[in-house]
């Protein structure tokens, strides 16, 4: 029977426990895989998959390293293969979603074809247009990608022009020093304090709804687990990995394009709603972006009485159109 009560599971994927939740009527065609950002899990979607799974058949997914999935050994991505270890970033996490939709979500539409739409938030929403770039190529393109407040990727190598010289001068110590575990170790036990936890939240929800014990929770409580330390020492992956107007490029190229649909909170401290709009202007493959006044960086969770009608108007459009909005006024999205 179909249950708005997310069900706990694990997924093994190439020999790694990985923890899932799932809601929703399995057979359902219309299929929805949500994806956090660094640092989270399954339960930064808390507010949103049972709503979502009146709609759909709804999973959301721990990244390896995150969550309550596995947290093996990092390799950088100058470092020999080792037994046990592996190479996060993004082309890890978008084989580990293109597998999942594969083994769970398609076959289980019986028959009937299915509808896949893949949200993301932060770096979760980069490792899903890295997996609908791979899905694409498999010849199971997603019916769309959502991106909930894209990480821009600032800090990557291909964008160092643009940061200010001091910053660009400090680069190569920084990522000298992150990539070694005895720095990374006492660092990572700092910031995983509850205390900081909350002061970043403070930024990431500005209007400061639903910021409470759950949530600190459910970001510190990982932390604890052993290996912990290792995906955040695989970050340093992320200062030479893809880039979104890269994904886009690919996924505006397809015949048809796969359409993207983008949610932004206005007041994001991290990620510029600015970039975000000349992206709306520069890729055919986005059909829509929606920029909310006064939310932060996690609008899903901020505000899901905002979001969640919005997702679910999203997953069930037929006949994408292509239109932005900000707020209530919605504009003609040129291309």
């Amino acid at each position: 029977m179909p249950t708005t009560d997310p069900i706990s599971s694990h997924w093994d994927w190439q020999g790694q426990r990985i923890h899932l939740l799932e809601a929703g009527d399995p057979t359902n065609p219309t299929k929805v895989l949500l994806i956090h950002g660094f640092g989270a899990s399954v339960g930064h979607w808390r507010h949103n998959l049972p709503p979502l799974s009146l709609h759909a058949h709804v999973l959301a997914v721990d990244l390896l390293g995150f969550g309550a999935s596995d947290k093996p050994r990092s390799r950088l991505a100058d470092e020999p293969e080792q037994p046990g270890a592996v190479p996060y970033g993004f082309d890890l996490w978008a084989q580990q979603v293109a597998d999942l939709v594969r083994e769970r979500l398609l076959p289980s539409a019986r028959g009937r074809a299915p509808r896949l739409h893949l949200v993301g938030n932060s770096i979760g929403a980069m490792v899903a247009l890295t997996a609908a770039r791979l899905l694409l190529a498999e010849g199971h393109p997603p019916a769309q990608v959502i991106l909930i407040d894209c990480a821009q990727r600032t800090l990557d190598d291909k964008r160092a022009a643009e940061l200010p010289g001091w910053e660009r001068a400090s680069r190569p110590l920084v990522k000298a020093l992150v990539r070694q575990r005895w720095v990374i170790a006492p660092l990572f036990r700092l910031l995983a304090q509850p205390a900081f936890i909350r002061s970043v939240l403070a930024r990431a929800y500005p209007s400061g709804a639903n910021v409470d014990a759950e949530l600190v929770a459910l970001l510190h409580r990982p932390s604890t687990d052993p290996g912990a330390t290792e995906s955040f020492r695989g970050f340093v992956n992320l200062f030479n990995d893809h880039l979104a107007p890269e994904l886009l490029t690919d996924l505006s190229a397809a015949q048809p394009p796969v359409p993207v649909r983008m949610l932004w909170g206005e007041a994001d401290p991290w990620e510029d709603p600015a970039e975000a709009r000349r992206w709306a202007e520069l890729y055919p493959c986005i059909q829509e972006l929606q920029v909310l006044p006064g939310l932060g960086h996690c609008p899903h969770d901020e505000a899901p009485e905002q979001v969640n009608p919005i997702l679910v108007q999203w997953i069930g459009l037929t006949a994408p159109g292509r239109s932005q909005t900000s707020g209530e006024d919605p504009e003609t999205c040129r291309t």
